[in-house]
């Protein structure tokens, strides 16, 4: 389900005071019934090891396939693109508690920055942007959800076109296979024994 910005913003987490030149792209908050205060880092070690596991399936795959094709012929994902050479990775603007958080060893195409009980962030660059994706685990009066925020910095022209052009796939065929597939990871957690 999508949310206003304030759902993100008027939340206290640690991302606001590292990328605050950042534009807010979306929030979106996914079900997680029967979800509890200390369950985030369970639900993000599966999500984790199941975004490693397969590619996402269905037309939001083929879309991901699409998209890296089109990075590759057009070179917007060449390593000079990237938290390496055309910006410098948030990792730098982290405070030191927070570059002393254990990461997960692998999450491509994103890098993780940091990660805590109940917050996790990741960047991204390329030609067109540098991103972040944010996720963080919120109460309400029925319980604790997931609330992903997508945080954003175009580069120029290119990259607001960019991100004027893929808004309709993200809110009609990706994030709605997110959902789902984020979703049935809680669900399969939450069976286990």
């Amino acid at each position: 389900m999508r949310l206003p910005e304030s759902a993100h913003t008027d939340q206290p987490w640690r991302i606001h005071d590292i990328a605050p030149d950042f534009d807010i792209e979306d929030v979106w908050q996914f079900r997680m019934p029967g979800a509890g205060p200390d369950d985030f880092p369970t639900f993000l070690a599966a999500l984790t090891e199941s975004e490693q596991a397969s590619e996402a399936p269905g037309l939001a795959g083929i879309l991901f396939k699409i998209r890296w094709k089109l990075g590759e012929w057009f070179g917007w994902d060449d390593e000079s693109t990237g938290t390496a050479h055309r910006v410098t990775s948030l990792r730098t603007r982290l405070p030191a508690d927070l570059r002393d958080t254990e990461l997960p060893t692998e999450n491509k195409p994103l890098t993780p920055l940091y990660i805590l009980p109940t917050e996790y962030a990741a960047e991204i660059a390329n030609s067109t942007m540098h991103g972040v994706m944010h996720l963080g685990w919120t109460p309400d009066d029925t319980g604790y959800h997931l609330h992903m925020a997508v945080l954003v910095k175009p580069n120029g022209r290119l990259g607001r076109l960019y991100m004027a052009l893929i808004k309709p796939f993200r809110y009609g065929i990706v994030y709605p296979a997110m959902t789902r597939r984020w979703e049935r990871v809680w669900n399969d957690l939450a069976v286990r024994p």
